[in-house]
């Protein structure tokens, strides 16, 4: 069993066949709002040992904070452990769904949609497969869409995140680590408008979330600005293409998964660009008040012969 902040958990020996284990070992493990994951070793067995089951226990009454911090190590953990022997996964966020009942449930449903057996050959072909698939990309580590690429956020990267949120921040700036594959926090700060455009560096991209308070036409806002500042000539072109790929997943990231209020997303290639005036432009962008007024359509410069004429009555 695994829980943040700590080593490997509890850890049991089997004491029957893994059916008649389960509960026993695995309920008493699962704490009310409190995320765990726990790797249940089965019975059965690949070339590279036992296979095992993966469970994600998220119970409903966790705090929003907790879920997101596990969800955001989950692809790392597997990677570590070695994706090629998890050959099941459970989750739930209730006892009951993770009671023998549920897990023989998605048994059934995976077996039901599986193909023919496979020969042993094709088995350990299969392995291998899954285990070069973990050790290159990590499972779940990054995901790949027509909208973009998805990079893991890091813990304190989600920490600033939801500190943003709750207004205890005013300003987050993240950076993308490609060696690692992750988005991290590269600095969080109390700031005022002023001082925005001297956190952008100009030798590298960057992604900033902006706590803006300000008035507008006799009222009160507090916008949250996600800005992605392009780097100069001088940045390299695959460092740029890597963050203008990375910027919509985390975007969508950040509103659906951590609840941030992005009003508003800009993009700048000069940081000077960034002061009060700027920002109230975005947020507030002027109209045009000055409406013309309807002119009826003039007709065709020549309307030609006429098609109908009216001619008098000949009988009077």
């Amino acid at each position: 069993m695994y829980r943040r902040g700590t080593n490997a958990g509890d850890q049991k020996p089997p004491k029957d066949n893994w059916e008649r284990d389960y509960d026993t070992l695995v309920l008493p493990l699962l704490e009310r709002g409190q995320p765990c994951y726990l790797f249940y070793r089965l019975d059965s067995t690949c070339p590279n040992g036992y296979d095992w089951l993966f469970i994600s226990w998220s119970p409903d009454d966790s705090p929003v904070r907790q879920k997101m911090l596990y969800a955001s190590t989950k692809a790392t953990l597997k990677k570590e452990f070695g994706g090629g022997n998890i050959t099941h996964e459970l989750f739930g966020t209730s006892r009951d769904e993770m009671r023998l009942q549920g897990v023989r449930r998605v048994l059934a449903s995976e077996h039901e949609m599986s193909p023919a057996p496979l020969t042993q050959a094709e088995q350990e072909l299969r392995h291998i497969h899954l285990g070069e698939a973990t050790e290159t990309a990590g499972v779940d580590s990054r995901h790949q869409t027509l909208r973009g690429l998805q990079f893991p956020i890091s813990d304190d990267a989600v920490e600033a995140l939801f500190d943003i949120k709750s207004g205890t921040i005013s300003y987050v700036q993240l950076s993308i680590d490609p060696a690692k594959e992750e988005i991290n926090l590269e600095l969080r700060d109390n700031i005022t408008v002023d001082r925005l455009a001297h956190r952008v560096p100009r030798d590298h991209p960057r992604y900033h979330l902006f706590l803006f308070p300000h008035k507008h036409q006799g009222e009160k806002f507090k916008s949250i600005v996600f800005i992605y500042s392009i780097a100069g000539s001088e940045c390299p072109v695959k460092e740029r293409m890597l963050y203008s790929s990375c910027k919509l997943p985390l975007v969508e990231t950040i509103e659906t998964q951590v609840g941030v209020p992005i009003t508003k997303k800009v993009e700048i290639d000069d940081p000077s660009e960034l002061n009060e005036a700027f920002l109230i432009d975005q947020l507030h962008p002027k109209q045009n008040i000055c409406k013309q007024k309807f002119a009826k359509p003039k007709g065709p410069a020549n309307r030609g012969a006429r098609r109908l004429i009216r001619t008098a009555d000949p009988e009077n």
